[in-house]
């Protein structure tokens, strides 16, 4: 009787689904043929880096490129939210918009970012966007090997020091 009543307590936490923290952690990249509006050609990449900070919360980075030399550049601590992290900022954007709300979660076989209604746009420029973004394969997933030069990061320290002062839930 004991041994199939710690086998059932086994076989539910093995069934448990992964939290995202733990599932989606990791570095995702996508390199790629980007061009200029004159037709020229370069090469861009998009990175995005998830690095667990405890049971519900992530540290995230997104650095991603678009036509004409736009970017989108986000930092911030995620929490769960299911199956998905959210980074969700408690002020509006510098220029009046919206409060800052950011999905990370999977759709098919990429990684989504989704800020929804355009909430995130203070952090592109003209040609860049974070609503249903979802053009990084989860199959580009590594470790992420250089975590002491992450957290040393100006991005990591400011996600980090926003979070703890209540500014980002």
């Amino acid at each position: 009787m004991r041994k199939a009543i710690i086998l059932l307590g086994l076989a539910a936490v093995a069934a448990a689904p992964a939290s995202p923290v733990t599932s989606l952690a990791g570095r995702y990249s996508k390199h790629f043929q980007n061009g200029m509006v004159d037709g020229s050609k370069f090469w861009s990449d998009d990175v995005i880096e998830i690095v667990p900070l405890d049971a519900t919360h992530a540290y995230f980075r997104a650095e991603l490129a678009f036509y004409n030399g736009h970017t989108c550049s986000i930092a911030g601590i995620a929490k769960t939210a299911g199956n998905k992290l959210i980074y969700s900022e408690k002020q509006p954007s510098y220029d009046g918009g919206p409060t800052c709300r950011l999905t990370i979660t999977t759709k098919g076989k990429s990684l989504l970012l989704d800020d929804g209604d355009g909430s995130c746009r203070s952090y592109c420029g003209a040609r860049g966007s974070l609503s249903g973004f979802d053009f990084i394969p989860l199959s580009s997933k590594r470790p992420i090997g250089y975590m002491a030069r992450l957290k040393g990061s100006s991005q990591y320290k400011g996600a980090i020091d926003a979070w703890r002062s209540g500014k980002t839930d």
